[in-house]
């Protein structure tokens, strides 16, 4: 074996024992003795991928992509990079390279999966889960991803099925369980909580905790049992509190610039003319899945899921050197961005998710910040920002997992910092209400779905569109729903959900006495 060889085989076990410095160094002896050596630039690429220098890894696998452009590996994890920077067009460009039926490779398979099923095109998906598994089916981690996919296209049945395989691979498979939490059928004779119990009482890591809490908070309640279920939910959320830095102040600077006050001064420059974009937003867990599903139910609408090409298009365009996608910095000199250039930029970046149609939701909740610049951007687009309860609304945020790698999420871990968190929400979206711009529309959760028909006819109107009987039925909406309301949205509208809060009776005290202080109606 040569010594390219050697440092070679070296570098893959260093990465595969997550040595990440010594697998760099190894990967860099190769290039220096061979610069052509494609795998040594791979390789790089997925260091970085595993060091979340998403920008770094997706250069260096182009550059092993233009040394061999024939490896389907390569291209599957560019696709993964272009996911996790969620840009829907490049990730189905690089995708497009792999052909499924030849890939001999079942890791490559998985994750190319996951980086479609991570925007949204879970059908392609499934594709390549069921071949990865026809090659190998004692891997854990393929059951589940392909249990993911099922879930989002409506399929829980296979979901299940697909959960419970990776479990019994996998007894301590901390994320599956979560998954199989709200897919239902829980009851005093069919549940996981002993397993769940026991499983939590000897793991250490936070993440893992905080994915049994959850799993085991939706099976208390599934038999009634709510403070049980908010006590393990407050022990798991402090813990990873103590392990997760968030900075209210923070939040609450790029809400003060969001506000219409901050924009008073910016001269009205004329946006780009697209009435495609349908923009549901508001608060996670106040009905903006149920907003999408209703109005994506019109013959001329498509949905097309929460997409982050605004708030991408921004940053594209600032060029701000921070590494958020949105902070002050980045809000700030938007303030000089030219208005037609933001538009046509965002439309071109959905253009491969929305087609031809002649319109489209984006429900992505924190486009809520943007307001001033959708206005400004795309005049003719419809924003529709959804309020709830603020007691439902924040207990929902404290029941919810979001994404670790969320950039909005962080206030979740704590029901104060939710409660701050929806407040600076509350007082923005009325300061825009109170300025009463004709394509923005407040509309109230326990409103629509306690007179569903006349609001919905409402909303209809306001989108500009004609009417159509079966956007009543929005439970009948076949389009793959990949957020946290994936399985409620299957069912006909109902006022089940409103006062949810008050199951969970002293454990909201602190909650409702600040909304009380703040004035705040609930």
């Amino acid at each position: 074996m040569n010594t390219i060889d050697e440092f070679h085989r070296l570098a893959e076990k260093a990465i595969n024992t997550r040595d990440y410095v010594g697998a760099h160094a190894y990967c860099v002896s190769i290039i220096k003795a061979n610069p052509q050596h494609a795998d040594a630039y791979f390789l790089l690429g997925i260091i970085h991928i595993e060091i979340a220098q998403i920008a770094k890894a997706t250069k260096l696998i182009d550059k092993a992509i233009i040394l061999a452009p024939t490896h389907d590996e390569y291209y599957a994890y560019l696709a993964k990079c272009h996911s996790l920077l969620g840009d829907i067009s490049a990730t189905l460009n690089a995708a497009e390279k792999v052909q499924i039926d030849k890939v001999k490779n079942a890791l490559t398979l998985d994750t190319l999966g996951v980086s479609l099923s991570r925007i949204g095109w879970h059908e392609k998906a499934l594709d390549c889960f069921r071949a990865a598994l026809v090659m190998v089916r004692d891997n854990a981690s393929f059951y589940y991803n392909y249990a993911v996919s099922c879930k989002f296209s409506g399929d829980f049945k296979q979901a299940k099925i697909g959960f419970e395989r990776a479990i019994a691979l996998r007894p301590n498979y901390h994320e599956a369980y979560y998954a199989m939490s709200d897919l239902g059928g829980i009851n005093q004779d069919s549940n996981h909580i002993k397993q769940l119990e026991q499983l939590l009482s000897t793991i250490d890591s936070p993440d893992a905790s905080l994915h049994l809490a959850h799993a085991l908070a939706k099976e208390y309640e599934s038999l009634g049992k709510y403070p049980e279920a908010f006590a393990v939910l407050n022990t798991a959320k402090a813990r990873k509190r103590k392990n997760t830095p968030y900075d209210f102040i923070q939040d609450e600077s790029i809400f003060k610039l969001a506000g219409p006050a901050s924009w008073d001064d910016i001269s009205q420059t004329t946006g780009f003319d697209s009435k495609q974009p349908i923009f549901v937003m508001g608060m996670p867990r106040s009905g903006t899945t149920l907003v999408e599903r209703i109005i994506s139910h019109h013959s001329d609408v498509v949905s097309c899921g929460e997409l982050q090409d605004f708030g991408l298009a921004v940053k594209e365009l600032t060029q701000t050197n921070s590494n958020k996608v949105l902070d002050v910095e980045t809000l700030q000199a938007a303030k000089l961005v030219d208005c037609k250039k933001l538009g046509q930029r965002y439309i071109e970046r959905t253009a491969v998710k929305s087609g031809k149609s002649k319109h489209f939701v984006d429900k992505l909740p924190f486009n809520f910040f943007y307001i001033a610049l959708i206005l400004r951007a795309l005049p003719n687009a419809k924003i529709i920002c959804l309020v709830r309860n603020p007691m439902d609304t924040c207990i929902g945020n404290y029941r919810q997992l979001f994404s670790f790698n969320s950039p909005y999420s962080s206030y979740s871990y704590d029901l104060k910092d939710t409660g701050r968190y929806y407040q600076q929400f509350y007082h923005l979206v009325n300061k825009w209400q109170q300025g009463a711009p004709a394509n923005f529309k407040m509309l109230n959760y326990e409103t629509l779905v306690s007179e569903p028909e006349p609001q919905i006819k409402q909303l209809i109107a306001f989108c500009g569109l004609e009417w159509q009987e079966q956007c009543l039925h929005a439970h009948n909406n076949k389009a793959p729903v990949s957020t946290a309301s994936k399985v409620q949205v299957r069912e006909p509208i109902n006022t089940s959900s409103i006062g949810r809060w008050r199951k969970y009776g002293d454990a909201t005290l602190a909650l409702q006495q600040f909304f009380d202080e703040q004035n705040i109606p609930y």
